[in-house]
């Protein structure tokens, strides 16, 4: 029961170990509004970019990990 208990004990730590590191991106993570008819500032809008283009890289490395050839198939090339 000793092998049982330890590799119970090494999943339980590890899960914890992933939810919290999940939490924590999750909570670094800036929530920028974007509303109708309002003034930003240069620093928000390249925050908003910024966010932007983060979002588009992790879509892309899922599509090119899901799809490996859907910018052929798109006519977008290798970028």
């Amino acid at each position: 029961m000793g092998v049982l208990e330890f590799i119970i004990t090494i999943v339980a730590m590890v899960l914890c170990a992933i939810t919290c590191w999940i939490l924590l991106l999750k909570k670094g993570r800036r929530n920028v509004r974007i509303e109708p008819e309002a003034k930003y500032s240069s620093d928000e809008l390249s925050a908003m970019a910024e966010s932007l283009g983060e979002r588009i890289d992790i879509l892309e490395s899922i599509l090119d990990a899901e799809v490996p050839d859907w910018r052929e198939q798109h006519g977008h090339g290798s970028e």
